[in-house]
């Protein structure tokens, strides 16, 4: 299925195909902070539509994993992964017309990467 997405302030949006088959909440440093439920895509099921220039790059440790968020709002809306570099952990609640608080999400241990 196809979704639209955005940040708060809506200078980020994006489209990403899924199946909100694979939710995850993970528990590295980064994420049990932000507490984000994310929905596992591969890359190119993911499309910037807006606001490239809005959208900034937090690294951290390996500097592998890269974090995207708006510029403006300060919502976290994807990232890449270090633990598949070919896939991607977007924002359950950017997600229009979804609501994060009605799936259930997996643990992922983010702590062993």
């Amino acid at each position: 299925m196809q979704y639209k997405g955005s940040c708060h302030c809506k200078n980020i949006e994006f489209e990403v195909e899924t199946n909100l088959e694979k939710i995850v909440q993970c528990n590295c440093s980064i994420c049990i902070r932000r507490n984000a439920k994310m929905i596992m895509i591969p890359k190119e099921n993911f499309i910037l539509i807006k606001g490239e220039k809005d959208l900034a790059l937090y690294q951290f440790n390996s500097n592998i994993a890269k974090h995207y968020f708006c510029k403006k709002c300060g919502v976290y809306t994807h990232h890449n992964r270090k633990s598949d570099p070919n896939g991607m952990g977007v924002n359950l609640g950017c997600l229009d017309d979804i609501d994060p608080l009605e799936y259930d999400a997996l643990a992922f241990d983010g702590k062993k990467l």
